[in-house]
This record gives structure tokens, C-alpha cells and sequence, in this order.
């Protein structure tokens, strides 16, 4: 399978390229030439749009297509989750499961496995955010499956033997030490659900913490005197922040001191996704808890956020129309940096001779109108 795609601007993870084309050999971008100097043998797809850029890279995905991941830890509801992403550019995922009991957990890493063996499209690992989060912090999780660190859960969640693995969890909790652990097993970890001091946050980055999750939601907050996780996460520079950027979670104020503090080049658009994405659910259910959807907005009866109605494609438009970036900015924040923090920018986040073709391409309205994952297109 061999062939280029051609017709609009090239977005190849840094520069817009305008009058060239990119060539797709299997799975892989083989080269990107100019228009002018493509073969008159090979097959010429002419797309129309605005602009074709590498796939989106979403770290936090709970659900979508109707089906939760915490409910039905299946390889089924894998696939289902996938596929209801993919008209939103999403080419590469971490399914997520909160906090849950150890048998949940065990049987989500167990499908992630399953389905990374399978070769499903567009999975990458696991996302397990919880258990050691602090009560405080909890949001919507459970308190009834928050707990301290024990050998049986730190076993599991080194356990997943396929892609890669993300730990969301409060380093005041688990206390020194935890977090090198976790790192030096091949798990990448993350602050979250946390009231971490900026000390405690400076320390879990010397152990090997890379970041922060759903930045400003769930975490300390930023005073004078206590700078705390957000402190911590917007001045260390070694730290990426994902953030959910629907206007519900973090004010557009929020979101711009964030951008300017971390860049482009540290700050990841996530959009912790529930089962309504793709569907016209109204409500669901959370692990006994009624969720409603009311007007983009996800909450428990009681008001209480409970993850996002929201697509990397409406994340990307609103990190232009909220935070005031660029077209090239937003997209580097959906794709390249996520891609950066689990250290996969070798093989993903570029288009590129050698990289992965993972493609989206969007119309004039920033609506994505063709999805390709490992040059199959997928979507549109």
C-alpha cells in the first residue's frame, strides 16, 4: 500500500508546509516532497481542508460511544471507546479507569494487553488515575476504593505488559520513594487528586514524576505563601500539565496563565472523556451515581464535575477560541507534546519520513473531516 495525499497544507509537528505532499508507504509516512517532484506512477489522493497534521494523542479517556471503561474493563469496550473518538482526530489513547477496586483494575490492564495484542487501533497503554489519591481531592472518585499504598496494588499497577502505563496519584500519600519505584518498573506517574505542597511536588519530580494531571481541577491550588501543585507544575519546567479545556473545568483566565507559563511544548490537551462523546446520551451511571449532561457539562446530582462531554477536536478549536493559540499551537498541544510526555515523539506527533501515519485532517471550521491510523483512514 503506497500512496500520497495531497491538496492542502501540511501540519508536520512544527511547520505549516504549504504545496507538498505526504507519502504513505503501509503504516508509515515514507517522505514528504513537494507537490512538483511526486511520481507520475503513484496513486494521488487530493484532499480538501484546511490542514492535515499528525493524529491527536489523548492521555485521559474514560469513555465515549456510551460504554464506560470503569463499568465494562473489556477489550470490547476498548474497541467501542476507539472508534467513538476517532471522528474527533484521536488516532492514539489511553483508555483510564479511576479509582476502583484491585479485580477492576486487574481486568482493564489485562484488556488494554489484549487489545495492544490485537492490534486495535489507536491504543497505547493504560491510564489507572487512583487509587492513592488524597480524599480531599477526591472529585468524583469513590472514597470507597481510595486507598494507601499496599504491595498487592503497587504489584498491579506495574503489571501491564503491553504499551505504556500512566499513574495518576497524590505523592503526599504514597511518601518517598514510591514514585522512583513506579518509575524505575517502566510506569510513568503523574500528580493528581492531590493536596502536595510545592516541596512535595519538587521531590516526586527528583524521583521521577513527570507531571501533572487535569491541571487546576483536584489539586492544591496556587496562594502567595503555598504555591502547591499548580505552583509546582507551572515553575518547574521539567513538568508537563494536561489540561481540559471545555470552559467547564478551568477558566480561560486559568488556561492562559497556564500557556504562558508551560508553552505549547509542555502543556497537553487531554479531554477525560465520558461515555456521552459521540452519542446523544443525557445521563449515565458512575459506579452507582447518577451523571447528568446538561449543556456540554457533566456532574453528579449534587453539582460535583464528573469528567467532560468533550472531543480532542473541540479541545483543539477551544485552545484557540479560549486561550488565544494558534492553529499550529493547538494542534502541537493535541498531538506532539502528549506524544513527548510518554516518549513516544520518535514515532508519533511528526509527519515525517519514518513516523507512524497517524493523520487528521480538518476543514475551515477546525472540524475533522478524514482520520487515518497507520495510513488506513479510519474515519471520514
Amino acid at each position: 500500500m503506497k500512496f500520497a495525499l495531497s491538496g492542502v497544507p501540511i501540519f508536520n509537528g512544527e511547520a505549516l508546509l504549504e504545496n507538498s505532499s505526504v507519502i504513505v508507504e503501509d503504516s508509515h509516512v515514507l517522505d514528504v516532497i513537494a507537490d512538483a517532484a511526486l511520481p507520475h506512477d503513484l496513486e494521488r489522493i487530493m484532499l480538501q481542508g484546511k490542514i492535515l497534521a499528525p493524529g491527536f494523542i489523548d492521555l485521559q479517556v474514560n469513555g465515549g460511544g456510551g460504554h464506560l471503561f470503569n463499568d465494562r474493563p473489556t477489550v470490547k469496550t476498548i474497541r467501542t471507546i476507539a472508534e467513538a473518538h476517532w471522528p474527533y482526530g484521536t488516532t492514539g489513547l489511553l483508555p483510564t479507569v479511576i479509582t476502583d477496586r484491585d479485580d477492576v483494575m486487574a481486568e482493564a490492564i489485562e484488556a488494554v494487553d489484549t487489545a495492544i495484542g490485537n492490534e486495535i487501533p489507536g491504543v497505547l497503554g493504560i491510564h489507572l488515575e487512583g487509587p492513592y489519591i488524597n480524599t480531599r481531592r477526591k472529585g468524583v472518585h469513590s472514597a470507597d476504593w481510595i486507598r494507601p499504598p499496599g504491595p498487592e496494588t503497587q504489584a498491579l499497577l506495574t503489571s501491564a505488559r503491553k504499551g505504556w502505563t500512566l499513574v495518576t496519584l497524590a505523592p503526599e500519600i504514597t511518601g518517598a520513594g514510591l514514585v522512583r519505584e513506579l518509575v524505575e518498573n517502566g510506569v510513568m506517574v503523574a500528580a493528581g487528586h492531590t493536596e502536595a505542597s510545592y516541596e512535595e511536588i519538587e521531590a516526586a519530580v527528583a524521583e521521577g514524576l513527570c507531571g501533572a494531571t487535569h491541571l487546576f481541577n483536584a489539586m492544591s491550588q496556587l496562594g502567595a505563601r503555598t504555591p502547591g501543585t499548580v505552583g509546582a507544575t507551572l515553575e518547574l519546567e521539567t513538568m508537563f500539565a494536561t489540561m481540559i479545556v471545555d470552559g467547564h473545568h478551568v477558566h480561560p483566565a486559568a488556561m492562559r496563565l497556564a500557556f504562558a507559563a508551560k508553552g505549547p511544548g509542555r502543556l497537553c490537551l487531554i479531554s477525560d472523556a465520558m461515555p456521552t462523546v459521540g452519542t446523544e446520551l443525557e445521563e449515565f451511571d458512575l459506579q452507582g451515581r447518577r451523571i447528568l449532561r446538561r449543556d456540554g457539562r457533566l456532574t453528579t446530582e449534587d453539582g460535583t464535575l464528573a469528567g467532560a462531554d468533550l472531543g480532542m477536536a473541540q479541545a483543539v478549536r477551544n485552545a484557540c477560541s479560549m486561550i488565544g493559540a494558534s492553529i499550529e499551537q493547538a494542534l502541537q498541544m493535541a498531538s506532539l507534546t502528549p506524544a513527548r510526555m510518554l516518549g513516544l515523539d520518535d514515532e508519533r506527533g511528526w509527519i515525517a519520513s519514518g513516523y507512524r501515519a497517524d493523520l487528521v485532517l480538518i476543514d475551515d471550521n477546525d472540524m475533522v473531516t478524514g482520520t487515518w491510523i497507520g495510513g488506513k483512514r479510519v474515519f471520514g
